[in-house]
């Protein structure tokens, strides 16, 4: 009997690790949509060489669900080591709020109206913002082993119009620098949505960076990074003002990783804050913190999970629901003149269901928390709490053209439990090149 429950348990771990998801289906379909173009055409390209090169551009750590495709159409060098491409993505949504709306095509809960403007109980609008072009040279070299350099614009802009530099960087074996994502964040661990801000706790910042990462044994992954600073610190006249930023970020990550982009990641923070005490002519420096576990994987072939929790303090812009507002450092109400770093919490989980490897629904749920201490003693407009959540359904008609339909809902309450929600539908087509 002992053997026999053994034997079952080696024959389900083993059908497990050969087990395709539709996930990783819907993969190597878009794989198979390149068409490479030979700069040698008498010499024929090796079919497992153009796999490694397309693969190179999708094996991204940092690589978000809403980021573009790889080029349909690259060229491949004379030695077939490297490939070069311009591609990008088109990108429509249209939407209508009811209840309230965000004045955003963003959907953020921290811009909920507290109190309702009348004027503005539904919204219908529409914008192409998240459309991009991006262009792109991958591939392997002999001595320094894999690079990329990259360089992506997108129309998200004043007005959702105005084209803007998106990321900019190059990175060479085990080493980014450039404009990138940075460290602390995790966008392979952020749900599908339509919305183009995503759960409420998800950290979304991009700096110009120096970022050392690698992979030991395929499963464990390590990466620090030194980034450029961007701190958001109020100002009160003849109490306190921002200073300029003294010192870099410093953020890290351990990663365990397994099949088909599974993985847990704990990454953290340390940023330098400092401000001027106006009542007592000082300038004095604070240290901000974060702390982020998020995770990936996929218990059974058709579903997957997403999810993360979020602390620290002075960390408020590099929260999504936070980055409206300079919360960094806030006003100490016991001491004129002083300033404290406030804590925040933050999580969401999701999970994702794949009817068949081309279409796939999400459900999701997140919330984040402002917690600066003395909540008695701050304007009764000040955030509590948001909480995010979505539904949705996305149909790839093919490998390249994608739809989606999404519905959000979304509540803010401030410290005066004062309190609003707002609802959205919303709709997406996009197409890939």
């Amino acid at each position: 009997m002992k053997q026999s429950i053994i034997l079952a348990l080696a024959i389900a771990v083993s059908l497990t690790a050969v087990a395709v998801s539709p996930v990783e289906k819907q993969a190597d379909e878009l794989k198979k949509s390149h068409h490479v173009v030979n700069i040698s055409p008498d010499e024929p390209i090796d079919s497992m060489s153009e796999k490694e090169l397309i693969d190179l551009f999708y094996y991204d750590q940092f690589r978000h669900f809403q980021d573009p495709l790889a080029p349909y159409f690259m060229l491949m060098s004379k030695t077939h080591n490297y490939a070069m491409g311009i591609g990008g993505v088109v990108r429509m949504r249209g939407w209508y709020d009811w209840n309230g709306s965000m004045q955003n095509s963003a959907f953020i809960p921290y811009d909920i109206r507290i109190p309702g403007d009348p004027t503005k109980d539904h919204w219908f609008g529409s914008t192409p913002a998240g459309t991009a072009l991006f262009f792109s040279v991958f591939g392997r070299h002999t001595k320094f082993g894999s690079y990329q350099l990259y360089i992506e614009a997108g129309f998200n802009g004043y007005g959702n119009r105005d084209f803007h530099l998106k990321k900019a960087y190059a990175t060479v074996n085990d080493w980014t620098l450039g404009y990138a994502n940075s460290t602390f964040t995790d966008p392979a661990a952020q749900p599908p949505t339509v919305d183009a801000q995503g759960p409420n706790s998800e950290t979304s910042d991009t700096n110009v960076l120096l970022r050392w990462m690698h992979t030991f044994k395929n499963h464990y992954v390590v990466a620090a990074s030194v980034e450029t600073p961007d701190g958001a610190i109020p100002a009160l006249d003849g109490v306190y003002a921002p200073c300029n930023d003294y010192m870099p970020n410093f953020a890290a990550f351990m990663q365990y990783q397994w099949g088909g982009g599974q993985h847990v990641r704990l990454s953290g923070v340390i940023r330098g804050l400092e401000y001027r005490d106006l009542v007592t002519g000082k300038n004095h420096k604070k240290t901000g913190w974060g702390a982020h576990l998020s995770t990936i994987f996929r218990p059974v072939e058709p579903l997957t999970v997403y999810g993360a929790v979020i602390t620290g303090k002075g960390i408020s812009s590099l929260i999504n629901d936070l980055q409206n507002s300079p919360m960094d450092l806030v006003g100490d109400p016991e001491r004129r003149g002083e300033m404290k770093a406030p804590l925040s919490f933050g999580w969401y989980a999701a999970l994702q269901y794949n009817f068949r490897p081309n279409l796939f629904s999400t459900i999701m749920f997140s919330e984040e928390r402002f917690l600066p201490g003395h909540q008695h003693s701050y304007d009764s407009g000040i955030y509590k709490y948001g909480l995010y959540g979505t539904a949705n359904i996305f149909w790839n008609i093919t490998p390249r053209c994608q739809t989606g339909v999404e519905y959000n809902f979304g509540k803010r309450q401030n410290m005066d439990r004062e309190h609003r929600w707002v609802n959205r539908v919303s709709m997406m087509a996009q197409f890939s090149f």
